[in-house]
């Protein structure tokens, strides 16, 4: 069976379905597909069940540019993100354009008919090919199947439950049991207050060094009081600038005054926790934004934290044990159940096997143009989000560039766009820039590389990237055209 389509989106979750969006309203003449491997769209969003799920970005930023998030909640949970979703796809009637249970095999784009032939296998594991003009990936940048899972030492002998978030169990009974959280990072910040609040008798957060952790109002109480007096989309707008300023403010400052913002975050920790934690598990070795800077909201980790009910140690393992963890330090971990939350398995382009004629790609030995096109290859692009604000907001800013190139593209009859690299351009650095983060270390081999200049240097910076987008030429001696 083959399939002819125009504009292929792989992957219905937050990049999908904004660039799927944007093109329904500015590049209305373009017909499109979106492939989406789960039953239902989300991504993220509908993978994600544990406890407590919720984005770790403000919503006002985190909402569509076109969409305002109607909620005075700062942090969305995991069904409120699912909702906001379902809304998009109603109101631009994308459900019939998305292919569920689909999962794409491999593409390989044939030069001389100027078109992907991609092999796609359906829920029943029947295969059919698919031709298409585009590809775009969408697919976020890591393994859906697992998360990276390290192998602890003696890992069997442990008797209970070991539980991975990204596959949380729905029949996981954790009521008054003591659990054992592997991890600091945002998932693990998230599971010890959600644990506790839903009935586990302790939970203990073993971390092997700390990370910086803000409190944020659970509330946006501005936001609030000015939709009661401004029309919604000015609201959403003016709160939204507000955020992203704010956000890039303290990444430009722990940039250029690392040790002023290490003692602001510090006192504020110091404060919450009211000396009923010892700071030692809340004082990083390196800079802030070194590693990603997590928030919780109304400071609902130290309050448990204070209570008694889950606490916090900073070891290394030696060992699971039939009860629990033998620590290095000596000290034993008992556990009924233990959480491995221990990051991301990195995956670009959802591991589909992408070929030019037959010449397997690697992602990981090219650039990115204009941090949207992957270079020396033809009508392929892919969105990545940021890593030091939300993600949508570069969805928003990459998608209006992907609908201009199309309709500058149909407007001088062009059907074929490469970004040729320039190789005196690549830099070791990958596209995720140069957090110190596990999961960017372990990305190195698959993600793009950084380029030492535009339009190859991926800035992650909102306020650059719009303007570099939104006024970016195509005649610029970099995009190749070839008429139909």
């Amino acid at each position: 069976m083959e399939k002819h389509v125009d504009l292929l989106i792989v992957g219905a979750g937050l990049s999908g379905i904004g660039l799927a969006a944007h093109l329904s309203k500015k590049s209305p003449k373009r017909s499109f597909e979106i492939i989406e491997r789960r039953q239902s769209f989300g991504g993220t969003w509908d993978l994600f069940q544990y406890p407590g799920i919720r984005s770790d970005s403000d919503m006002s930023t985190f909402g569509f540019d076109f969409k305002p998030w109607t909620k005075s909640s700062v942090l969305a949970d995991g069904a409120a993100i699912k909702n906001y979703l379902s809304e998009v796809v109603d109101e631009f009637d994308l459900k019939n354009k998305i292919h569920f249970n689909h999962r794409v095999l491999s593409a390989n784009y044939n030069s001389e008919s100027k078109k992907w032939q991609v092999e796609i296998e359906d829920a029943a594991q029947n295969k059919q090919t698919w031709i298409a003009n585009f590809i775009f990936g969408c697919t976020g940048y890591y393994n859906y199947d697992q998360g990276f899972q390290p192998d602890f030492p003696n890992q069997d002998q442990f008797k209970g439950p070991l539980v991975y978030p990204q596959h949380w169990p729905t029949d996981l009974d954790y009521l008054g049991k003591k659990i054992v959280i592997i991890g600091s990072g945002a998932t693990a910040i998230t599971l010890v207050p959600a644990l506790v609040k839903g009935g586990a008798e302790h939970v203990t957060m073993l971390q092997r060094s700390p990370t910086y952790i803000a409190s944020v109002p659970a509330t946006d109480f501005v936001y609030k009081k000015m939709r009661q007096f401004l029309p919604e989309a000015l609201a959403y707008k003016i709160a939204r600038t507000r955020n992203i300023v704010m956000q890039r403010g303290v990444y430009v400052l722990a940039q250029k005054h690392p040790q002023l913002l290490r003692r602001v975050l510090l006192r504020s920790v110091a404060s919450q926790l009211n000396a009923k934690v010892d700071m030692k598990h809340f004082t990083p070795r390196y800079a802030p934004w070194d590693q990603r800077l997590c928030v919780v909201p109304d400071a609902d980790l130290f309050q448990v934290l204070g209570s008694g009910h889950a606490s916090v140690e900073t070891d290394q393992i030696e060992a699971f044990t039939e009860t629990g963890i033998q620590l290095k330090s000596g000290q034993h971990l008992s556990a009924d159940i233990i959480v491995s939350a221990t990051g991301l398995q990195i995956q670009i382009l959802g591991g589909i096997q992408v070929s030019i004629d037959g010449q397997a790609l690697n992602t990981s030995e090219h650039m990115l143009y204009q941090g949207v096109m992957v270079s020396d290859v033809p009508n392929m692009a892919m969105i990545i989000g940021y890593i030091n604000a939300s993600w949508t907001l570069k969805v928003d800013i990459a998608a209006n560039y992907i609908c201009r190139l199309l309709n500058y593209m149909d407007q001088h009859h062009l059907d074929e766009v490469i970004a040729q690299g320039d190789p005196s351009q690549l830099l070791e650095d990958t596209v995720m820039g140069s957090l110190s983060a596990g999961y960017i270390a372990r990305a190195a081999d698959v993600m793009p590389k950084q380029g030492r200049n535009a339009p190859w240097r991926v800035s992650n910076n909102y306020f650059a990237d719009r303007k570099a987008l939104k006024n970016a030429k195509f005649d610029d001696q970099v995009l190749r055209f070839k008429l139909r």
